[in-house]
Order: structure tokens, then sequence, then C-alpha cells
């Protein structure tokens, strides 16, 4: 999620767990300094484009070496307010606050390496947005509470419920994904296309409208559904996914790398005698958050250069019109694409 959101749920994860034994501000500083700790890993550069992506949410984002980190972390804050009896609690508040992060963050679809050190493995469910108001802004107005409320009880009430309530469409977006990735199985089997390797996310901003993405071979087909569809079919359309070329080069360690971190939801093309790798998750048809130019194909022994990053992102304006009008059920083709 973004880093305000995690900020966010930190401090209202450490009012929460801190209650009456300190001082709200203090519980909800921490717990948002603990929420966007993990964050700061994009301060480091590795050197590429694709490594910069594939090694951000790893070691910073392992649930042990959080829980870890939480007991100097915890000891700092006691020295700092001068309170050692209550170091227990802080260290659970700090720590709730600091794996909070990562587990918020498997609900994305980017990928997320909780178990560092053990295994370098990137899981996310992909039940909801980067960026969802809906997630986002009761946490918002429980941590406001918490820190303008005078009265300390009816302030904890509000965040304690604001944190139920956001824990609770965490737990909606999951079941969403579930129905539509079955309604998506329906819809593909009525027009004989595979649905074994399928991925269900929501497009920007909400959970009431989502993104199918099918893949079959040298294509995959792209589709939308919203709630307000009801029972119509998925209308899927179909676009290259460049296999040949990317078994051609199945031996690029870039190619490799983003087959590996995105579970196969990639596709490969030309751009004069470059190569183009797309991640296929975070966008859609023809607009992508990740996409990189790993340049020519490779000779044997010769090194990789270093890739360029390549992202183009939809026109604001144009996208959340159809956004707005796609989500009521209207069934438009999206900006940019072809219906074939």
């Amino acid at each position: 999620m973004d880093s305000v959101t995690q900020i966010l749920l930190g401090a209202s994860v450490g009012v929460a767990v801190m209650g009456r034994r300190t001082a709200l501000w203090k519980s909800a500083l921490w717990g948002g300094v603990a929420g966007l700790l993990p964050d700061l890993d994009v301060l480091i550069n590795h050197g590429d484009p694709i490594l910069n992506m594939i090694r951000h949410r790893a070691e910073s984002h392992a649930l042990l070496l959080l829980a870890l980190w939480a007991f100097p972390m915890a000891w700092a804050v006691c020295r700092i307010h001068r309170q050692p009896q209550l170091y227990g609690r802080w260290w659970w508040a700090i720590m709730l606050a600091l794996v909070t992060h990562p587990l918020l963050d498997l609900m994305t679809i980017y990928g997320t390496q909780v178990f560092q050190p053990f295994t370098d493995e990137a899981y996310g469910l992909g039940s909801i947005f980067i960026v969802d108001p809906v997630y986002s802004l009761p946490l918002l107005w429980g941590v406001v509470a918490a820190l303008r409320i005078k009265t300390v009880g009816r302030a904890l009430a509000i965040n304690g419920w604001a944190l139920a309530f956001s824990t609770a469409y965490l737990v909606w977006s999951a079941l969403g994904q579930a129905g539509v990735a079955q309604h998506a199985r329906q819809s593909l089997q009525a027009l004989n296309l595979p649905s074994e390797s399928l991925l269900v996310t929501p497009t920007p901003l909400n959970t009431l409208l989502w993104r199918v993405v099918a893949l079959d071979g040298d294509q995959f087909h792209e589709g939308f559904y919203s709630w307000l569809d009801g029972d119509r079919a998925i209308r899927f359309v179909t676009y290259p996914r460049g296999g040949a070329l990317a078994a051609q080069n199945a031996d690029h360690p870039q190619i490799q790398r983003l087959a590996r971190f995105t579970d196969g939801f990639f596709k490969v093309h030309t751009q004069g005698d470059r190569l183009v790798v797309t991640d296929l998750r975070m966008g859609q048809e023809p607009d992508y958050v990740f996409a990189f130019d790993i340049g020519a194909p490779l000779q044997s022994g010769q090194t990789p250069p270093q890739s360029e990053s390549l992202s183009r992102r939809m026109r604001v304006a144009e996208g959340l019109t159809w956004l707005g009008q796609r989500m009521l059920g209207r069934d438009l083709p999206a900006p940019g694409t072809v219906n074939n």
C-alpha cells in the first residue's frame, strides 16, 4: 500500500495497543514511524531498475526481522519517554505496527518477501489496489480522533472501530476477488479459453471494478468486471504475449527475474533491435507501471546491460472518466485498447 496509508495503519495500531498507558500522541507518533520504516528500502539503489523493483519489499518486509527490530526500537522509545516499566507494551505496539505493514502489502499484487531470510519468494494476494480511500480514510478518521478528542475513552473507541472497519474491508476485498475469479472462469469456459493461469485484481481506488487477465500460450486475454455488471459475461480482448520471443531468450537473466517475480504474468516484445519486458500485473493494456528495455538479445557469454525503465501511465483524466463509467456497469472499451 501507499506509504501514507502505512503510516496511518501503524499509528492506529499503536494507539489501539497502548491504550490509556501513555499519551495518545506518543503511541500514534511511534506507531506511524514504525509503519513507515519498512518502505525506506526504496532509498536503496541496487544498480538496475529491474533489481530495484524485485528487491523492494524484501528484507525490510520480513516478518521475523521486523519482530526482532522491535526490541531495540521499543527500548529506544522507553528511554526517550522515560517509561521503562512499559517496555513490554511498547514492544507489542511497535512490533505490530511493523509487521502489519508487510501483512497489508501482502493484500496487493506487487509481491512481498515476508519469509526472508529463509526464502526470497514474493507473495501477493492482489485483492486491493495500492491506493484505496475506502480502506485509508477510516484509519485517518481514527487517528485524527485519537489526536484531537480530549475524552480518551471516546478517542480510543473511534480509533478501534475505524481499525475494525478497515480490516473488515480487507476481508471483503478477498471475498470479492474470489467471486470475480469464479465468474471469470465461467466466462472463459463459455468462450473455450483456458482459465488455469488467471489474474484477478481491482482497478485503481476501488473494489467494485476488477481486471481479469488469463494467460493462453503466446497470447493473453484481458477483461473487466464490475459488480454492477450482474450475470453478464466478461468480454475479453486478446493481445500477443511474445511467448516465442521469451522462449528464444529464456536464458536472459532479466527475463528469468521478471518471469519468477511475476509468476509468469509478463510479456516480451521488440522495440527496434532491443527486447522490452513488461509486468502484466500492474496497469492495463497498453499502459503498465513496470516495463523495461533490457537491450539486444544476448550472445553466448555476454553480460546483460543495465535495464532501462519504459513505464507508460494512462492519461489521468481519460482514465478516471472511463473508470467511473465502467464501475457503474457500462461495458466500455478501456482507453487505448481495440476490440478484437
